[in-house]
C-alpha cells in the first residue's frame, strides 16, 4: 500500500484533535487539514458536565490543544466548516464555510463525527429555557440558570443527567430528577449499584422521582415553568434540562456509501468497508478483538485512545484497537471509574468493600465466572489489576473476589 500524501479528517472534537495529533507524532509529514463545526479550537466535552459546568474550571483546560500547534505542527484547522457529502469513489468531500462551498481531495479520510443529543418530542420542548448538553454553550446555559432559590427539573438519569443535578446542588439550585426507570443508570448497573447513586442523589438534596411519565412541558409566554406528569402532577422549574442520550452523526458517512448499523462499522483495525475511509470515536461501532464483539462507546477515553490505532492502520501499519472500554464520572462526593462493558441488568454483581459507605469495587460476572466489567467507587489504584482479568477471561472465584484480603493476581 502506497503511502498517503493527503489526510482529512471530519470533526473538530477531541476523536479528530487526537487524529491530527497522532499522525504527526507517527512522523507523517504529508497534508493534515481537520474540519471543525464549531468556531472553537476542539475541545474535551466531559468538563461540560463537571468541573466548567461547575464553575471550577476555565474552558481553556478543556482545549485539547492551544491554536498555536495547529500552527507549530502543519495541521489546517477549518473552523465553522461542515462537510456536506463525501464522493468516496473520487476521493473527495464538499465542505460548507460560511455559505461557500468547496471540494477536497484526500488519500485518507477519517471520521470523527460524534453524536448528538437526542430530542425529546414533547409539548413544549422548544422552550426558549429548555437545555440539552453537548457544546460549551449549552454548557454556558445551564450553568446560567443556578443558583439559591431557582429551581431545576432535569429529565433522565443517566450520566449526563445526574452530573449536571450535582452541579447544580453545588450552587444551592433546587433540583429534581426525573426519572422513567426504577431507579437512574439501572439499564446500566443493575439495580444493586444503581441503588447506591439513587441514595447519593437523595442524600444530597435531589428530589429525584422515579418511574415517572411526563406528558409535556409546561411553559407561559414561551418559557418553561415546570414538567407535567401523567399523573397530572406538575414540578415547577424555572429551567428544564433534558439527558436522554445521544445518537451517532451518521448522515455523512451515508453520502459515502459505508455499512452502517448503530454507527459505522468498522473492523478491529477501525477501517470502514471502504479502505480508504476509517471512523474514530461515538460514530465507530467497533469489532472488538478482545471482547469478541461489535461495541460502539460513546465516552471520553474512546475518542482519546482510538486515533493512534486508526492512525498507524491507514499508514500501512494493521494496528487493532485493544482497549477496553473505559469511562469515569464525579458527583458530589463519589468518583468512579467503569472499565469493560456489561448490560448490568443480566449478570451476577459481586462487590468488594462496602455500598453503605460507597467505598466498593462492583464486578458484573458472567455464567462462565468471567469477569465482564467493573466499577471502583471511591477506591484507586486499582484498574491495572483489574484490566486484566477482564481482558484474559480469566475464570474466578466470586467468593475470592469479594474479599479484600486477597489480591487480585489470587482471585
Amino acid at each position: 500500500m502506497s503511502t498517503p500524501q493527503n489526510v482529512l479528517i471530519i470533526g473538530g472534537g477531541l476523536a479528530g484533535a487526537k487524529t491530527a495529533e497522532a499522525l504527526r507524532e507517527s512522523g507523517f509529514e504529508g497534508s493534515v487539514m481537520l474540519i471543525a463545526g464549531e468556531d472553537h479550537l476542539p475541545y474535551e466535552r466531559p468538563p461540560l458536565s463537571k468541573e466548567y459546568l461547575a464553575g471550577k474550571a476555565e474552558f481553556d483546560k478543556a482545549l485539547v490543544h492551544p491554536a498555536q500547534w495547529y500552527e507549530e505542527n502543519n495541521v489546517t484547522l477549518r473552523q465553522g466548516a461542515r462537510a456536506t457529502s463525501i464522493d468516496a469513489a473520487g476521493h473527495k468531500v464538499t465542505v460548507d464555510a460560511g455559505g461557500a462551498t468547496e471540494t477536497l481531495d484526500y488519500d485518507k479520510l477519517v471520521l470523527a463525527t460524534g453524536s448528538t443529543v437526542r430530542k425529546l418530542p414533547l409539548p413544549g420542548a422548544d422552550a426558549n429555557n429548555v437545555h440539552y448538553l453537548r457544546t460549551v454553550e449549552d454548557s454556558d446555559a445551564i450553568r446560567s440558570t443556578f443558583g439559591e432559590g431557582k429551581k431545576l427539573a432535569i429529565i433522565g438519569g443517566g450520566w449526563i443527567g445526574l452530573e449536571v443535578a450535582s452541579a447544580a446542588r453545588g450552587a444551592g439550585t433546587d433540583v429534581t430528577v426525573l426519572e422513567g426507570g426504577k431507579l437512574p443508570l439501572l439499564k446500566i448497573l443493575g439495580e444493586k449499584v444503581a441503588q447506591v447513586f439513587a441514595d447519593l442523589h437523595i442524600a444530597n438534596g435531589v428530589d429525584l422521582r422515579t418511574e415517572v411519565k411526563i406528558t409535556e412541558i409546561v411553559t407561559e409566554d414561551g418559557q418553561a415553568v415546570g414538567v407535567r406528569l401523567e399523573d397530572g402532577d406538575a414540578v415547577p422549574a424555572d429551567a428544564v434540562v433534558i439527558g436522554i442520550g445521544v445518537t451517532p452523526v451518521v448522515d455523512l458517512a451515508e453520502t459515502a456509501g459505508l455499512d452502517i448499523d448503530n454507527g459505522v462499522l468498522v473492523d478491529a483495525t477501525l477501517r470502514t468497508s471502504d479502505p480508504d475511509i476509517y471512523a474514530v470515536g461515538d460514530i465507530a461501532n467497533h469489532d472488538h478483538p478482545v471482547l469478541g464483539h461489535r461495541i460502539r462507546v460513546e465516552h471520553w477515553a474512546t475518542a482519546l485512545n482510538q486515533p493512534a490505532a486508526a492512525v498507524k492502520s491507514l499508514l500501512g501499519q494493521a494496528t487493532e484497537f485493544t482497549n477496553l472500554p473505559y469511562f469515569f464520572t464525579d458527583q458530589f462526593d463519589l468518583g468512579c471509574e467503569y472499565v469493560g462493558h456489561a448490560t448490568g441488568s443480566q449478570e451476577q454483581v459481586v462487590i468488594r468493600g462496602d455500598l453503605n459507605t460507597r467505598e466498593f469495587v462492583a464486578f458484573w460476572i458472567d455464567e462462565n465466572s468471567t469477569i465482564l466489567a467493573a466499577m471502583n467507587v471511591n477506591v484507586w489504584d486499582v484498574l491495572d489489576d483489574i484490566k486484566p482479568l477482564i481482558a484474559e477471561g480469566k475464570k474466578i472465584d466470586p467468593k475470592k473476589l469479594e474479599d479484600p484480603t486477597i489480591p487480585f493476581s489470587q482471585v
